[in-house]
């Protein structure tokens, strides 16, 4: 993950089984994931130009994930945020496939075992939806949590993730 000039972006929109997808690019990087409703969702002129050439290799494992054929991403990734945002996207790569972590757990392995709470904001900011798998953050008891692409969607992946649904219907 690195940080740089948001100077050239680009964007494309793609259909997924949880709705329709815009990835966005900055430098020819994958630097967002937006799900339509998504909370913190950025305004639609700063994704750049319509460009579909940047998300080649996203799209192809996106299309991996979603036929449960691939368990993690490997994508070069940009990501903006704080020092602090950024050390619990990275920890967010840390789950497993069809695993989930609470607040606390997070908090307690960046060794800041009172911030589950920054950690959830933290969580909620991320730019990078299903790639950097924030859905798989629940609560202390293990129940469903805020998610800004909605409970059910965060749902729908856990059951997907866990092999409890064999083919995932469309949201829309």
């Amino acid at each position: 993950m690195t940080i740089g000039s948001t100077t050239n972006r680009r964007h494309t929109v793609v259909d997924s089984p949880y709705g329709a997808l815009t990835l966005v690019a900055t430098d020819g990087v994958l630097s967002g994931l937006y799900m339509t409703e998504q909370r913190h969702r950025p305004a639609e002129e700063t994704f750049g130009a319509p460009d579909h050439r940047p998300f080649a290799e996203a799209v192809h494992q996106l299309d991996a994930y979603f036929a449960g054929e691939l368990t993690r991403f490997e994508l070069p990734l940009r990501l903006d945020g704080t020092p602090f945002q950024r050390s619990v996207w990275a920890e967010l790569v840390r789950i497993p496939y069809g695993e989930t972590r609470s607040y606390g757990e997070l908090a307690e392995n960046l060794g800041k075992p009172g911030a589950s709470r920054a950690v959830g904001l933290a969580n909620g900011r991320n730019p990078v939806g299903i790639i950097v798998p924030c859905h798989r953050v629940v609560g202390a008891s293990g129940g469903l949590t805020g998610y800004g692409g909605g409970l059910d969607r965060k749902q729908r992946l856990l059951s997907f993730e866990r092999g409890a649904e064999a083919e995932v219907p469309a949201l829309f």
